[in-house]
């Protein structure tokens, strides 16, 4: 081989790598943050016995103040982020939630828990909307839904962290030692992404060129005009809704109706996450890469579907007295969860020209994060207390709180048949896909 084209090769290996090097780094910055939220859920008995509160007390500390403060910073940072440097936003981000995260391990009341999970909100803010944009700049239009579902792998791969790793270290060390865990290592890869992973260039790989940048008002308009973008952050936010707000709550319906110790129900979760999670992810990965799907609508189909029949093992799940057949409905019925993150991810962001892509990421965020933090979380507690009565909640009030909740993976099922029918010229007109 002659020294040019040695030196050919070389040139176009280079940027191959730097380009999975970014997002398999991003990966691990989306896993930090899944499980740095999400860790709450395997401990949430332990810390409402603790700080002596009701369902509907500790879904409200611990979910309630994270979501106003990431919905609160989420699109100010996205709107940043569509015109500064994002790897600054994300380092930075990734950093301060993983101190908060601490933070929430040594908080002795009611008031410095909900002031630490502030604090893990605004951190947090600032994640998934630039991080998402990073990737999409590093693969063009055609083969963002693999490198966005591969990105989606840090879903189960925190919630794991966040179960199963998060249980075995409370039972062995209580609850605040889980924080600990879940805290420390984000700190280190804040200052990974710092000092390894530079900027990419904006839209260099779309084929409608970036056209400098957009206002708030301006990205917020286009976005409305995107009716499929609209479905797809629907479907999506329904999704969080219900697949997320059920599995807050699950760990905790493990210990209350099967007599699982924390130990035991974090492993059965985190193994599902884990491993249902990752195949889900694999399986969305591979099929969305396929050429027969490269046709947006059948991605929706395709998510329309799944999350239709995931939504039928829910409620089995929750209806049922046999763990055993509990077990095997979250293994069905878990991994859906994680199907859906990286092609609506993808979705949203070729909908979306390279300079708005920040923001549409952070209306998905948001949608999503108010539905399940909020909407899903506090909603669940409530009822939980209600049909607890005077004696407060108890497994059997918990169980008809979460059989409430589960069919709403319908709702999520109609907004993805509905986005199908105009996503083709709407993703033309924002990334150029299928232009010549």
């Amino acid at each position: 081989m002659s020294s040019n084209a040695l030196a050919t090769t070389r040139a176009e290996v280079a940027p191959l790598l730097q380009r999975w090097y970014v997002l398999i780094v991003m990966c691990a910055v989306y896993a930090i943050n899944i499980g740095a939220r999400y860790v709450v859920t395997t401990v949430f008995e332990p810390i409402r016995l603790e700080l002596k509160l009701s369902d509907a007390g500790a879904a409200f500390v611990t979910g309630v103040p994270l979501a106003l403060f990431y919905v609160g910073c989420g699109l100010p940072i996205a709107w940043l982020a569509d015109r500064s440097n994002r790897r600054n936003i994300v380092a930075t981000s990734l950093i301060l939630w993983s101190g908060f995260t601490v933070c929430c391990g040594l908080a002795l009341s009611s008031l410095q828990f909900v002031l630490a999970r502030i604090g893990v909100g605004v951190g947090e803010a600032g994640a998934t909307p630039p991080s998402t944009s990073i990737v999409s700049d590093c693969f063009p239009a055609e083969r963002r839904l693999m490198a966005l579902s591969i990105f989606a792998l840090g879903a189960p791969i925190g919630a794991w962290l966040g179960a199963d790793t998060a249980g075995a270290v409370a039972q062995a060390y209580g609850w605040r030692a889980a924080f600990f865990a879940l805290g420390v290592p984000g700190v280190l890869v804040g200052a990974l992404v710092f000092l390894t992973i530079r900027e990419p260039r904006r839209g260099r790989l779309d084929a409608v060129a970036a056209v400098g940048k957009a206002s708030f008002s301006e990205s917020l308009a286009f976005l409305w005009r995107q009716r499929a973008a609209f479905h797809v952050i629907m479907g999506s936010g329904v999704c969080s809704l219900w697949g997320w707000g059920l599995v807050w709550f699950t760990p905790t319906f493990l210990l209350r109706t099967y007599g699982l110790n924390v130990a035991q129900a974090g492993s059965l979760m985190g193994h599902i996450h884990l491993v249902g999670g990752v195949a889900a992810t694999v399986v969305a990965a591979w099929l969305m890469s396929r050429p027969f799907m490269l046709d947006p609508r059948r991605s929706l189909w395709t998510l329309g579907w799944v999350t239709g029949c995931a939504t039928v093992f829910s409620i089995i799940a929750y209806w049922t007295h046999s763990l055993w057949l509990a077990r095997a409905m979250l293994w069905a019925y878990v991994p859906a969860i994680y199907f859906f993150i990286g092609p609506c991810m993808a979705l949203v962001l070729n909908l979306a020209p390279s300079h708005m892509r920040s923001t549409f990421t952070a209306w998905s965020v948001l949608v999503g994060n108010v539905f399940n933090l909020v909407v899903a979380v506090q909603g669940v507690g409530i009822l939980s207390d209600w049909f607890g009565g005077a004696h407060g909640a108890d497994a059997a009030s918990l169980r008809w709180a979460l059989l409430l909740l589960a069919p709403t993976g319908f709702w999520a099922t109609w907004h993805f048949f509905l986005g199908a029918r105009t996503v083709v010229p709407e993703m033309k007109r924002a990334v150029g896909y299928g232009s010549a």
